[in-house]
Protein backbone atom coordinates (compact mmCIF):
# COMPACT_ATOMS: atom_id res chain seq x y z
CA UNK A 1 0.00 0.00 0.00
CA UNK A 2 1.37 3.27 -1.07
CA UNK A 3 0.49 6.44 0.70
CA UNK A 4 -0.66 9.16 -0.38
CA UNK A 5 0.48 13.00 -0.12
CA UNK A 6 -1.27 15.94 1.01
CA UNK A 7 -2.96 17.83 -1.50
CA UNK A 8 -1.31 21.05 -1.93
CA UNK A 9 -2.26 24.05 -0.10
CA UNK A 10 -4.31 26.16 -2.23
CA UNK A 11 -4.45 30.16 -2.67
CA UNK A 12 -8.56 30.32 -1.83
CA UNK A 13 -9.89 29.21 1.71
CA UNK A 14 -12.65 27.09 0.47
CA UNK A 15 -10.76 25.11 -1.76
CA UNK A 16 -8.68 23.42 1.21
CA UNK A 17 -12.13 22.88 3.00
CA UNK A 18 -13.61 18.91 2.67
CA UNK A 19 -16.79 19.82 1.33
CA UNK A 20 -17.77 15.76 2.01
CA UNK A 21 -17.34 16.31 6.06
CA UNK A 22 -19.39 19.49 6.28
CA UNK A 23 -23.11 19.52 7.38
CA UNK A 24 -25.18 22.49 6.08
CA UNK A 25 -26.95 24.86 7.35
CA UNK A 26 -23.49 26.93 8.87
CA UNK A 27 -21.94 29.94 9.56
CA UNK A 28 -18.48 29.49 10.27
CA UNK A 29 -15.31 32.42 9.69
CA UNK A 30 -13.37 31.50 6.00
CA UNK A 31 -10.98 34.50 6.64
CA UNK A 32 -8.91 36.92 8.70
CA UNK A 33 -7.16 39.21 7.71
CA UNK A 34 -5.34 42.19 9.35
CA UNK A 35 -4.33 44.91 6.81
CA UNK A 36 -1.27 46.81 7.13
CA UNK A 37 -2.97 49.75 8.07
CA UNK A 38 -4.63 47.71 11.01
CA UNK A 39 -8.20 47.19 10.26
CA UNK A 40 -9.42 43.78 10.36
CA UNK A 41 -11.29 42.08 8.27
CA UNK A 42 -13.28 38.82 8.52
CA UNK A 43 -15.02 36.61 5.87
CA UNK A 44 -17.89 34.45 6.96
CA UNK A 45 -19.30 31.20 4.84
CA UNK A 46 -23.05 31.32 5.31
CA UNK A 47 -23.75 27.26 4.01
CA UNK A 48 -27.33 27.57 3.54
CA UNK A 49 -27.68 24.07 1.45
CA UNK A 50 -25.60 20.75 0.99
CA UNK A 51 -22.39 20.76 -0.49
CA UNK A 52 -22.33 18.04 -3.73
CA UNK A 53 -25.74 17.24 -2.76
CA UNK A 54 -28.34 20.49 -3.09
CA UNK A 55 -28.30 23.86 -4.12
CA UNK A 56 -30.39 26.82 -4.32
CA UNK A 57 -32.13 27.89 -8.03
CA UNK A 58 -30.45 31.10 -9.22
CA UNK A 59 -33.39 33.45 -9.08
CA UNK A 60 -33.36 32.17 -5.45
CA UNK A 61 -29.79 32.69 -4.64
CA UNK A 62 -30.20 36.01 -7.08
CA UNK A 63 -32.99 37.88 -4.49
CA UNK A 64 -31.34 36.87 -1.19
CA UNK A 65 -28.39 38.30 -2.61
CA UNK A 66 -30.11 41.53 -3.43
CA UNK A 67 -31.84 41.30 -0.08
CA UNK A 68 -29.09 40.58 2.42
CA UNK A 69 -27.08 43.23 1.02
CA UNK A 70 -29.52 45.66 1.36
CA UNK A 71 -31.34 44.50 4.81
CA UNK A 72 -27.92 43.68 6.85
CA UNK A 73 -26.62 47.07 6.34
CA UNK A 74 -29.54 47.92 8.26
CA UNK A 75 -28.33 45.59 11.48
CA UNK A 76 -24.53 46.67 11.04
CA UNK A 77 -21.89 49.20 9.76
CA UNK A 78 -19.39 46.83 9.37
CA UNK A 79 -20.78 45.02 6.15
CA UNK A 80 -18.46 45.31 3.29
CA UNK A 81 -19.93 42.77 0.71
CA UNK A 82 -22.95 39.73 0.21
CA UNK A 83 -21.44 37.18 -2.44
CA UNK A 84 -23.04 34.06 -3.32
CA UNK A 85 -21.11 31.29 -3.70
CA UNK A 86 -20.95 29.90 -7.75
CA UNK A 87 -22.02 26.40 -6.51
CA UNK A 88 -25.13 28.39 -4.98
CA UNK A 89 -24.89 26.41 -2.00
CA UNK A 90 -24.30 29.52 0.31
CA UNK A 91 -23.03 32.82 0.71
CA UNK A 92 -19.99 34.65 1.96
CA UNK A 93 -20.18 38.09 3.72
CA UNK A 94 -17.46 40.44 4.56
CA UNK A 95 -17.18 42.59 7.16
CA UNK A 96 -14.60 45.15 8.51
CA UNK A 97 -13.64 44.48 11.84
CA UNK A 98 -12.68 41.38 14.16
CA UNK A 99 -15.91 39.53 14.22
CA UNK A 100 -17.19 36.69 16.19
CA UNK A 101 -19.86 33.56 14.80
CA UNK A 102 -21.91 34.40 17.65
CA UNK A 103 -21.94 38.28 17.42
CA UNK A 104 -22.23 37.59 13.70
CA UNK A 105 -25.21 35.05 13.50
CA UNK A 106 -26.95 37.72 15.85
CA UNK A 107 -26.91 39.91 12.05
CA UNK A 108 -27.86 36.86 10.12
CA UNK A 109 -30.69 36.66 12.15
CA UNK A 110 -32.33 39.76 11.98
CA UNK A 111 -31.69 40.16 8.20
CA UNK A 112 -33.49 36.58 7.36
CA UNK A 113 -36.36 37.60 9.68
CA UNK A 114 -36.27 40.93 7.03
CA UNK A 115 -36.58 39.38 4.21
CA UNK A 116 -39.31 36.76 5.27
CA UNK A 117 -41.31 40.29 5.91
CA UNK A 118 -39.89 41.77 2.43
CA UNK A 119 -42.89 42.72 -0.04
CA UNK A 120 -40.12 43.08 -2.99
CA UNK A 121 -36.74 42.21 -3.55
CA UNK A 122 -34.79 45.36 -3.70
CA UNK A 123 -33.48 46.85 -7.17
CA UNK A 124 -35.04 44.04 -9.02
CA UNK A 125 -35.67 45.87 -12.15
CA UNK A 126 -33.79 46.95 -15.09
CA UNK A 127 -32.40 50.18 -14.23
CA UNK A 128 -30.40 49.00 -10.93
CA UNK A 129 -29.66 45.30 -11.64
CA UNK A 130 -27.96 43.53 -14.82
CA UNK A 131 -30.78 40.78 -15.07
CA UNK A 132 -33.73 42.47 -13.43
CA UNK A 133 -36.32 40.00 -14.28
CA UNK A 134 -34.52 37.05 -12.67
CA UNK A 135 -36.01 37.01 -9.59
CA UNK A 136 -37.59 35.12 -7.13
CA UNK A 137 -38.96 36.59 -3.65
CA UNK A 138 -41.22 33.60 -2.25
CA UNK A 139 -37.65 31.64 -3.25
CA UNK A 140 -35.73 33.87 -1.28
CA UNK A 141 -38.29 33.88 1.90
CA UNK A 142 -38.42 30.32 1.84
CA UNK A 143 -34.93 30.15 1.79
CA UNK A 144 -34.60 32.08 4.86
CA UNK A 145 -37.21 30.27 6.85
CA UNK A 146 -35.70 27.00 6.63
CA UNK A 147 -32.17 28.61 7.60
CA UNK A 148 -33.38 30.11 10.87
CA UNK A 149 -35.60 26.77 11.09
CA UNK A 150 -32.24 25.47 11.72
CA UNK A 151 -30.47 28.21 13.46
CA UNK A 152 -29.59 26.28 16.36
CA UNK A 153 -27.06 23.78 14.31
CA UNK A 154 -25.25 27.03 12.79
CA UNK A 155 -22.50 26.15 14.61
CA UNK A 156 -21.77 23.39 13.61
CA UNK A 157 -19.29 22.73 10.68
CA UNK A 158 -19.57 18.91 10.18
CA UNK A 159 -21.00 16.08 11.47
CA UNK A 160 -18.23 14.98 13.85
Amino acid sequence: MTEQSPAPRMNVESFNLDHRTVLAPYVRIADRKQLPGGDVLTKFDVRLTQPNHSHLASETVHSLEHLMAEHMRNHSDDVLDVSPMGCRTGFYVLLVGDHTPDGFARVLEATLRDVIAADQVPAANEVQCGWGAHHSLAGAQQAARELLDQRATWGQVTAA
